[in-house]
């Protein structure tokens, strides 16, 4: 669905369309491919799991939940470089995202299955979301670190432009690039960072992190201070790269192979639910409230989900995982 997607944007050409405050609409397009990447993401998430090496520990979680972030800096960043600099500004950029979806086609069809094939295709096709009972005490605390990390990246993506033309005086879609992939890269590195601590520990660090991040953010907005709103913009991000990996690896301790795709598919619905919602709200409040005013709700918003985490915020069940680890190993075939 993304690929052919990207292939009638290349053929149309629609125009952006934004309002006065910089949000972009979304198109009919831009609908059919967020479909298709949410049907892939949980599956293939899940596939970086199966497929990780052992060692080191963290890199499981660590690669299944920051792709996405690391994605989208690289993305934010070349995209910006390829509409200023590069030659078609606006087909370059189709075009080479058509070249890596057909590459990636290629990959998937090559790789090996990590599960089993079961009878019934189109029953395989059921949308699943489930959380097992083990880590079912995790999913508050989780909601409260994917909605509020999530909603500040559509922060960033929907008034950040607006807010960047202003202070700087500058439309260059190169720089616009470098502010949201400032958000966006640090998570990715701040990520590896969760593992010197316990899943708890680290969603309590990284979201203090994230919500000392939108205090820098909020008075930088205030003051015009824009060395301060990137200083802070990196804080959070690295907050929520810490705060995120800590939240997967909780909920994949102990999982099993059938396990993981349904687990990835309530961490997407969470996400996206925080991507979306507060930026359908804030979209239609955008005319009747200030850009300052509506940084402060998402701050307030980052500040109850600090608040309950910090309060919340638990360790998997360790005899939970030892029972089902032993289960694993009395049902797996011998060497």
């Amino acid at each position: 669905l993304v690929l052919v997607m990207r292939v009638v944007l290349l053929l149309v050409r629609p125009p952006r369309l934004t309002d006065h405050v910089g949000v972009s609409h979304p198109t009919m397009s831009g609908r059919v491919m967020g479909l298709g990447a949410g049907l892939a993401s949980g599956s293939l998430t899940a596939y970086i799991v199966d497929t990780a090496p052992a060692k080191p520990a963290w890199l499981a979680s660590v690669a299944s939940s920051q792709t996405v972030m690391l994605g989208l800096a690289i993305g934010a960043i070349a995209s910006g470089a390829l509409v200023q600099f590069g030659p078609w500004p606006r087909d370059l950029i189709y075009l080479i995202s058509v070249g890596l979806l057909l590459l990636s086609t290629v990959l998937i069809a090559i790789s090996p299955d990590t599960v089993a094939p079961v009878p019934g295709a189109w029953r395989s096709l059921k949308p699943t979301v489930r959380v097992p009972v083990r880590v079912r005490h995790l999913l508050a605390v989780t909601a409260a670190v994917l909605l509020s990390t999530w909603a500040t990246g559509a922060f960033y993506q929907a008034f950040v432009p607006a807010l960047v033309e202003d202070q700087l005086r500058t439309h260059s879609s190169l720089v616009l690039g470098l502010v949201f992939a400032a958000y966006m890269a640090p998570s990715a590195l701040g990520a590896p960072l969760s593992g010197r601590f316990a899943p708890a520990g680290a969603q309590r660090i990284g979201m203090a992190a994230f919500f000392a991040g939108w205090i820098g953010i909020i008075t930088a907005i205030a003051t015009g201070a824009l060395p301060l709103f990137i200083a802070a913009t990196i804080v959070a991000g690295a907050g929520q790269g810490i705060a995120i990996s800590g939240t997967t690896r909780s909920l994949l301790s102990g999982s099993s192979l059938a396990d993981r795709a349904p687990i990835f598919a309530v961490v997407y619905l969470l996400s996206y639910s925080g991507a979306t919602i507060p930026s359908l709200i804030t979209g239609q409040l955008a005319n009747a409230f200030s850009l300052p005013k509506i940084a402060l709700g998402y701050g307030a918003f980052s500040l109850v989900a600090t608040l309950f985490t910090v309060i919340a915020a638990r360790n998997p069940h360790t005899d939970t995982i030892s029972q089902h680890d032993e289960c694993s190993r009395q049902i797996s075939p011998s060497p």
